[in-house]
């Protein structure tokens, strides 16, 4: 991963995703062209906050940890770019993603 992303820590509650690469071949080899692809709509957390606050100011805790497999909406989510990474990142609150993924 690269030192960038190890350097970008998330403030409250957001979360950073590294969104999955699109399938751009079929199991028989069939290339599919670009408008055809279906929007990915499932990443893996890279970077995660310390939490929303409280009134009183204490942190509740963000339920997803660097490594989950997350489901994300179709919209939303702002996109970030690193230097030096081709990779393409986003980030969402927690409240904005729908479900873990479980392996």
């Amino acid at each position: 991963m690269a030192n960038a992303v190890k350097r970008l820590i998330p403030l409250l509650d957001r979360v950073l995703i590294k969104r999955a690469e699109a399938v751009t071949k079929t199991a028989g080899g069939i290339v599919i062209p670009e408008k055809a692809q279906s929007k990915v709509l499932h990443g893996e957390v890279v970077a995660v906050g310390p939490g929303a606050r409280k009134e009183n100011g204490e942190f509740i805790p963000v339920l997803v940890k660097i490594g989950d497999r997350v489901l994300l909406p179709e919209y939303g989510g702002t996109k970030v770019s690193l230097e030096n990474d081709d990779k393409e990142y986003h980030l969402f609150r927690e409240s904005d993603i729908l479900a873990k993924i479980e392996n």
